[in-house]
Protein backbone atom coordinates (compact mmCIF):
# COMPACT_ATOMS: atom_id res chain seq x y z
CA UNK A 1 0.00 0.00 0.00
CA UNK A 2 2.73 2.63 1.11
CA UNK A 3 5.07 1.92 -2.34
CA UNK A 4 1.98 2.56 -4.00
CA UNK A 5 0.90 5.86 -2.56
CA UNK A 6 4.65 6.84 -2.80
CA UNK A 7 4.48 5.59 -6.34
CA UNK A 8 1.94 7.32 -7.08
CA UNK A 9 3.16 10.30 -5.28
CA UNK A 10 6.47 10.60 -7.67
CA UNK A 11 4.04 9.85 -10.42
CA UNK A 12 2.33 13.33 -9.51
CA UNK A 13 5.93 15.06 -9.78
CA UNK A 14 6.97 13.62 -13.02
CA UNK A 15 9.89 11.98 -11.87
CA UNK A 16 9.08 9.01 -14.60
CA UNK A 17 8.35 6.14 -12.07
CA UNK A 18 6.42 3.92 -14.32
CA UNK A 19 6.02 0.91 -11.62
CA UNK A 20 6.40 -0.20 -7.54
CA UNK A 21 9.15 -2.18 -8.73
CA UNK A 22 11.19 0.82 -10.28
CA UNK A 23 10.20 3.36 -7.15
CA UNK A 24 11.95 0.31 -5.29
CA UNK A 25 15.53 0.32 -7.30
CA UNK A 26 15.38 4.40 -7.27
CA UNK A 27 14.96 3.49 -3.39
CA UNK A 28 17.93 1.44 -2.77
CA UNK A 29 19.81 4.06 -4.93
CA UNK A 30 18.61 6.64 -2.73
CA UNK A 31 19.87 4.47 0.20
CA UNK A 32 23.71 4.26 -1.67
CA UNK A 33 23.52 7.85 -2.38
CA UNK A 34 22.84 9.00 0.98
CA UNK A 35 25.40 7.01 2.57
CA UNK A 36 27.95 7.39 -0.03
CA UNK A 37 27.54 11.33 1.30
CA UNK A 38 26.82 10.23 5.08
CA UNK A 39 30.93 9.02 4.52
CA UNK A 40 31.90 11.91 3.27
CA UNK A 41 30.89 14.04 6.14
CA UNK A 42 32.54 11.23 8.81
CA UNK A 43 35.61 11.71 7.05
CA UNK A 44 34.82 15.40 7.46
CA UNK A 45 33.84 15.53 11.08
CA UNK A 46 31.02 17.85 10.11
CA UNK A 47 28.39 16.19 12.68
CA UNK A 48 24.99 17.96 11.36
CA UNK A 49 25.98 16.63 7.75
CA UNK A 50 26.62 13.22 8.76
CA UNK A 51 23.38 13.38 11.09
CA UNK A 52 21.53 14.76 8.09
CA UNK A 53 22.33 11.78 5.30
CA UNK A 54 22.16 9.14 7.76
CA UNK A 55 18.93 9.95 8.37
CA UNK A 56 17.71 10.31 5.16
CA UNK A 57 19.18 6.86 4.35
CA UNK A 58 17.29 5.41 7.82
CA UNK A 59 13.92 6.71 6.34
CA UNK A 60 14.30 4.93 3.14
CA UNK A 61 15.16 1.76 5.07
CA UNK A 62 11.52 2.72 7.19
CA UNK A 63 9.83 3.22 4.19
CA UNK A 64 11.01 -0.30 2.39
CA UNK A 65 9.54 -2.32 5.73
CA UNK A 66 6.29 -0.57 5.78
CA UNK A 67 5.92 -0.90 1.98
CA UNK A 68 6.30 -5.11 2.67
CA UNK A 69 3.39 -6.72 1.91
CA UNK A 70 3.74 -9.71 4.38
CA UNK A 71 1.27 -11.78 2.91
CA UNK A 72 2.09 -12.28 -0.61
CA UNK A 73 5.78 -12.01 0.42
CA UNK A 74 5.53 -14.44 2.90
CA UNK A 75 9.07 -15.37 4.47
CA UNK A 76 10.83 -13.25 2.35
CA UNK A 77 9.38 -10.55 3.33
CA UNK A 78 9.93 -11.10 7.16
CA UNK A 79 13.94 -11.81 6.54
CA UNK A 80 13.87 -8.62 4.49
CA UNK A 81 12.05 -6.85 7.26
CA UNK A 82 14.88 -7.90 9.73
CA UNK A 83 17.57 -7.04 7.10
CA UNK A 84 16.58 -3.37 7.04
CA UNK A 85 15.86 -3.37 10.75
CA UNK A 86 19.65 -4.42 10.61
CA UNK A 87 20.92 -1.63 8.12
CA UNK A 88 19.35 1.09 10.06
CA UNK A 89 20.52 -0.50 13.43
CA UNK A 90 24.18 -0.29 11.71
CA UNK A 91 23.18 3.40 10.70
CA UNK A 92 22.32 4.12 14.03
CA UNK A 93 25.76 2.90 14.89
CA UNK A 94 27.82 4.71 12.72
CA UNK A 95 26.17 7.92 13.61
CA UNK A 96 26.65 7.19 17.62
CA UNK A 97 30.47 5.94 16.95
CA UNK A 98 31.38 8.31 13.59
CA UNK A 99 32.07 4.87 11.87
CA UNK A 100 32.65 5.03 8.38
CA UNK A 101 32.96 1.52 8.55
CA UNK A 102 29.41 0.60 9.55
CA UNK A 103 28.46 2.87 6.67
CA UNK A 104 30.26 0.61 4.90
CA UNK A 105 28.71 -2.61 5.75
CA UNK A 106 25.15 -0.87 4.99
CA UNK A 107 26.25 0.02 1.83
CA UNK A 108 27.66 -3.15 0.83
CA UNK A 109 24.20 -4.69 1.84
CA UNK A 110 22.15 -2.38 -0.76
CA UNK A 111 24.35 -2.72 -3.49
CA UNK A 112 23.75 -6.45 -3.05
CA UNK A 113 19.66 -5.57 -3.07
CA UNK A 114 19.76 -3.50 -6.05
CA UNK A 115 21.69 -6.08 -7.59
CA UNK A 116 19.41 -8.39 -6.62
CA UNK A 117 15.99 -6.51 -7.43
CA UNK A 118 17.60 -5.61 -11.03
CA UNK A 119 18.21 -8.96 -11.98
CA UNK A 120 14.73 -10.75 -10.31
CA UNK A 121 13.01 -8.10 -12.49
CA UNK A 122 14.69 -8.10 -15.43
CA UNK A 123 13.83 -12.27 -15.77
CA UNK A 124 10.70 -11.12 -14.93
CA UNK A 125 10.68 -8.65 -18.27
CA UNK A 126 12.27 -10.98 -20.46
CA UNK A 127 9.46 -13.66 -19.51
CA UNK A 128 6.72 -11.81 -20.07
CA UNK A 129 8.71 -10.72 -23.75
Amino acid sequence: MQNKLACNAYSQNQLGVESPQKLVEMLYEGILKFCARAKVYIRNEDIEQRVYYIKRATAIFVELINGLDYEKGGDVAYYLAGLYTREIQLLALANLENNEARVDEVINVAKCLLEVWREVHSEKKQDLA
